[in-house]
């Protein structure tokens, strides 16, 4: 893998739409805004589920969160919620969603400079490791273990890929890597991989978005009408979930190209 250009990665994200869609890459498909609410709140029964042996007066750290649904669902379970986002466009927001609460710090900051100054039961990576090269990867995961507290785990939601790795270097870069390569690099930072599940939500918005994108490719842009085309694709994949999503594998079709899964991580015993 070549290296990320993290000046692009910065300038990407300071143009992301701060909604539930642009942090979620949900924009340009023609979906409706409850496309992304209905993943958000899939998702989020996934991670209840997840973190659920975590103590609820525990103390939580959520990188690179973004506009701040993350941060504001574990303000709601855990005494004390750290958020870091790096955007200033996403942060703006962050802020405005965590004024009503008093146990939700916000720290506007690169992840990678950041410095925990305490023990954490839960630290949450929502799609951050994979605009990270692997020596980036490896820097924060050591930093990280020693600050997770006595069971305390590190939940990551990475967006995968079945075989070889995939680098992209354009204006949006970013390493796909597979479940092996990601076990490797947790391995390598003494953690532990207890617990992997694939993210049925995202399969499901990511068939429509390929879907979606077979169009576009197919027809000039006066002819796409995206707003209906995008909307009747969600709402018939969306008819068909969760069975939908695990269709293609059982008929052994390798669709969609993209997938994302949940590791569940433990600091090895010294």
């Amino acid at each position: 893998m070549t290296e990320i250009d993290y000046a692009k990665v910065t300038r990407y994200w300071e143009a992301a739409t701060p909604s539930i869609l642009g942090p979620y890459m949900m924009d340009d498909f023609g979906f409706p805004a409850s496309a992304g609410n209905f993943r958000f709140q899939a998702e989020s029964r996934i991670v209840e589920r997840l973190t659920s042996g975590v103590k609820q007066d525990g103390t939580v750290l959520d990188l690179g969160s973004g506009i701040g649904t993350w941060a504001e669902k574990f303000v709601q379970r855990f005494s004390h919620v750290t958020a870091v986002e790096g955007s200033r466009t996403l942060y703006d927001s962050l802020q405005t969603r965590a004024a009503p609460y008093a146990n939700l710090r916000t720290v506007h900051g690169d992840v990678m400079t950041f410095e925990p100054d305490t023990q954490y039961d839960l630290i949450f990576l929502g799609g951050l490791l994979m605009y990270l090269d692997e020596k980036d990867v490896t820097a924060l995961l050591r930093k990280l273990a020693p600050r997770l507290k006595r069971g305390g785990i590190i939940l990551c939601r990475e967006s995968t890929v079945r075989e070889n790795a995939l680098s992209l270097r354009g204006d949006y870069q970013v390493n796909y890597r597979t479940l092996s390569n990601y076990q490797h690099l947790f391995r390598q930072c003494g953690l532990s991989t207890s617990h992997i599940e694939r993210n049925e939500p995202y399969i499901l918005i990511e068939m429509a978005s390929e879907l979606v994108e077979k169009w576009q490719n197919a027809l000039p842009i006066r002819f796409q009408t995206l707003r209906a085309v995008g909307h009747t694709t969600y709402f018939g994949l969306r008819a068909g979930y969760p069975w939908i999503t695990r269709l293609p594998k059982s008929l052994g079709i390798a669709f969609p190209k993209l997938e994302n899964h949940y590791f569940t991580l433990s600091a090895d015993a010294a």
